[in-house]
């Protein structure tokens, strides 16, 4: 089995599901977990008086950790003043006594790293779910904020409109321009299987860094595994430095020249999120179809 890398891993539900719902501050009740990580739980959850909602509440042994409050705080901040309909929307927190939490929309589906495990994706799939996250990939970097982490399991995919329909989540990484931010920019933060280049040879990070990150996911999306494979996280990185991605089997000549252009080595030779959005556009309805 392939070893896959990743530091915070998004778990299938594996909390008991208590028979009454939980209390969590003076406004909001836990109903059952949709998702656990190394710092937190996502629970599927109510208002007192109101519609459901996700409640990521921070796991109890990690409440009295600065750092790590700062770092689940950090969503909050980076989202209050954004808007997208391809970003999942963060509207309250809680922070009563020993209990941190953000409660954010209840999104109804799934993460694009599970529904991956599951199947392949149709290629017109594929490239509308790319170009949603690109949209709000320009969206967020046109506030000057970066995403620092964009990878499968922090996107959610529900149904709406008669398609599928993407939603970039999970901002505890991110780097937002008002100085708030715990690591200098260029200090390496993320998953290693979707770090751009940059961030391992301590260069400044920017809006491309964000962009190789969806180059690799669509990589993943469209072969079925990502461009660089390594049973150590060292051994990653040096290939995201050195190596270049074999261009998979089948593949469009059009759909290549843009994944491999997200995947370049120097930063500047990489298109904008807004500019990639368009081109995943443009690619739709001539793709071929999977067989």
């Amino acid at each position: 089995m392939d070893h896959d890398p990743e530091r915070l891993d998004t778990l299938p539900p594996g909390t008991p599901t208590p028979r009454d719902a939980t209390a969590v501050g003076s406004a909001y009740l836990l109903e059952e977990t949709i998702g656990r990580g190394a710092s937190g739980s996502v629970w599927r959850g109510r208002r007192r008086h109101g519609p459901p909602v996700a409640i990521k509440v921070l796991h109890g042994e990690y409440a009295a950790d600065p750092h790590l409050v700062a770092r689940f705080l950090r969503e909050r901040t980076v989202l209050q003043g954004l808007r997208h309909p391809h970003l999942v929307r963060i509207e309250d927190i809680v922070v009563e006594g020993d209990i941190l939490a953000l409660v954010m929309e209840l999104v109804d589906g799934e993460s694009l790293k599970s529904r991956l495990r599951r199947a392949r994706l149709p290629a017109e799939t594929g490239l509308t779910l790319l170009a949603d996250v690109a949209r709000a990939l320009a969206y967020v970097h046109s506030a000057g904020v970066l995403h620092r982490d964009v990878k499968p399991g922090n996107v959610l995919v529900a149904r709406r409109e008669g398609r599928d329909h993407a939603l970039l989540g999970d901002f505890g990484l991110a780097w937002v321009p008002d100085g708030t931010q715990l690591t200098h920019e260029s200090q390496m933060v993320g998953t290693p299987a979707y770090l751009g280049p940059e961030i391992l040879t301590d260069r400044p990070v920017g809006p491309a860094t964000d962009v190789y990150a969806l180059g690799v996911m669509a990589y993943e999306i469209f072969a079925g595994e990502r461009p660089f494979a390594a049973n150590h996280p060292l051994a990653l990185m040096r290939a995201h430095l050195e190596d270049e991605p074999a261009r998979p089997a089948g593949m469009p000549d059009d759909l290549w020249r843009v994944i491999r252009a997200c995947l370049a080595k120097q930063p500047e030779s990489r298109p904008g999120a807004a500019e990639l959005a368009v081109h995943y556009d443009n690619l739709r309805g001539r793709t071929p179809r999977r067989s």
